[in-house]
């Protein structure tokens, strides 16, 4: 059986994640941009569905091209490129998922992860150790409050 986590087609390796798109950005515009690179075979625009921002653009697309390498030569010249004032984000699609559970753990407190990508057994770890943390921290604040309990009853 395979490890889902080690696999990778060949489609997810022509794709690209494109973020921190302006909402001033079309999809014209962003086929524009990103197509002397390769030749695009599909374009992924997303939109609000619901909501107050229904019909709006939601900041982010997936371009796939017909080849790895021309999406790889895309994604080296386009990353942190200046589109309406904002540097794209530009990533292989198969590894938004890991940038983003690096920025999430970050986010939480936790020690940013300098490395570019991550392994699960890492974030897994450092997961727990954020736990134990949260936990000895909680530990330490009702130790805190019993011994004021205390104080206030003699």
């Amino acid at each position: 059986m395979l490890d889902p986590r080690s696999f990778t087609d060949e489609k997810s390796e022509c794709r690209l994640y494109v973020g921190n798109l302006d909402l001033r950005i079309t999809e014209a515009a962003l086929i524009k941009m990103f197509s002397p690179y390769g030749k695009i075979i599909s374009e992924d625009f997303l939109w609000h569905t619901r909501g107050p921002k229904r019909g709006e653009p939601r900041g982010f697309a997936f371009i796939q091209y017909n080849t790895k390498e021309e999406a790889k030569l895309a994604k080296e010249k386009m990353h942190g490129r200046l589109a309406c004032g904002r540097p794209l984000v530009v990533r292989l699609a198969s590894e938004r998922y890991l940038e983003e559970a690096a920025q999430n753990s970050s986010k939480a407190g936790g020690e940013a992860i300098k490395s570019g990508s991550t392994s699960s057994t890492s974030g897994q770890m450092n997961r727990s150790a954020k736990i134990a943390a949260i936990k000895n921290k909680l530990k330490a604040l009702d130790e805190e409050k019993g011994s004021t309990k205390r104080q206030k009853a003699n």
